[in-house]
């Protein structure tokens, strides 16, 4: 066999298998624009459920390898705006986890060490950018505050971190300026408001704004327009101006509004028109439309069933669904919203169309890539 003969069949083999590797890329780029990934900690198993969710049906397919290991008791789940990395904060550890996501299969690999944080992180919140984290440490009444690298995802304390906040805060969210986090306080019914500065540092703005008994969930408009609050022990939801300049809160009139048994968590919808609220003692969801002042009208066939003990809720980023995640249940459920008036549908109405087992008892968290 002449030495020519086999170079050019090495040739071949090489074009052969570089046609393979575009092939699947090319399989690999269209299966992206139909499906997210999902994350979401399961603290009894000290790991990170890893989901592949169907854009056009909402269904959630675990993948072969979940859950994947992290620290002791992972709770809550951070995607940044790149999608490269997941972060996930280890409350009995202390720790926060960071994971690169595999580009193709969207696997889990941990990058350590560990960050340490405050005792008992409870809560993670980005800013849009991706250049900040700001965590919540329920035991020692502080927030942490990390710059993250874009290449590596890593965390660096900024300058002044911890912060400190009220004892006992229970749950936290951001601007999408950037300008401003807002704090609850279940103990002392009230919401603390702080300015974020260009280093990350935090400023305490105002004196603390007050809202209902049993203060819990918190969630702001893609708009940054509102601040909502779900009071669990009045069964009710706060719903407040957000001031843009000072960050300075202001109670829109009828504030604050009913909801079912213990509202424990709410997502807007991206659009901002639709307000959820999950309902913790009821096991269901109450379902408003929101106007341009803010004011809440309640959605006909409201509230909508979910599994018992609904512990978090969420919208989807193209706005076609609402997932809510049941720890009675061990399992996330799919819903559907209405978004069309064809036929005379009635919209922000929830349609529920699937679920799928976490099989332990999840986290109050679901995170999902843009």
């Amino acid at each position: 066999m002449s030495t020519t003969f086999l170079r050019s069949t090495k040739r071949l083999r090489s074009i052969g298998f570089s046609l393979l590797l575009l092939s699947l890329a090319a399989l690999w780029g269209c299966q992206s624009s139909t499906s997210r990934l999902a994350y979401m900690g399961v603290p009894t198993a000290n790991g990170i459920a890893a989901f592949r969710l169907n854009n056009d049906t909402g269904a959630f397919t675990p993948l072969v390898a979940s859950p994947y290991t992290a620290g002791n008791s992972p709770g809550p789940i951070l995607i940044p705006p790149s999608g490269n990395f997941v972060y996930a904060a280890n409350q009995t550890d202390n720790t926060i986890s960071l994971f690169k996501i595999d580009p193709i299969v969207g696997s889990l690999s941990e990058v350590t060490p560990r960050t340490p944080t405050g005792l008992s992180p409870s809560a993670m919140v980005m800013n849009a950018s991706g250049t900040f984290l700001f965590v919540l440490n329920a035991i020692s009444a502080s927030i942490s505050v990390y710059s993250v690298s874009a290449g590596t995802g890593a965390l660096t304390q900024v300058t002044g971190s911890p912060f400190q906040t009220a004892q006992n805060p229970v749950s936290m969210a951001i601007t999408p300026s950037g300008n401003f986090l807002y704090v609850v306080n279940a103990d002392l019914a009230s919401v603390f408001a702080y300015s974020i500065a260009g280093s990350g540092a935090l400023q305490q703005t105002t004196s603390s704004f007050q809202v209902g008994l049993g203060a819990r969930g918190i969630a702001i408009d893609s708009g940054g327009k509102f601040v909502y609050v779900a009071n669990s022990s009045d069964n009710t939801v706060s719903i407040m101006n957000i001031n843009s300049s000072t960050g300075a809160l202001s109670q829109i009139p009828g504030s604050p509004f009913a909801t079912g048994t213990a509202p424990i968590s709410i997502t807007v919808h991206p659009s901002g028109l639709y307000l959820y609220i999950a309902n913790l003692g009821s096991g269901n969801i109450t379902a408003y439309s929101i106007d341009s002042s803010g004011f809440p009208t309640a959605i006909t066939g409201q509230p909508f069933g979910a599994a018992s003990q609904p512990v978090f809720i969420t919208s989807d980023p193209n706005g076609k669904f609402v997932y809510v995640v049941s720890q009675g249940a061990k399992t996330v459920a799919t819903f559907a919203v209405t978004t069309s008036n064809e036929n005379g549908a009635t919209l922000g109405v929830l349609t529920s169309t699937r679920s799928a087992s976490t099989g332990t008892s999840p986290a109050v968290s679901l995170a999902i890539t843009k």
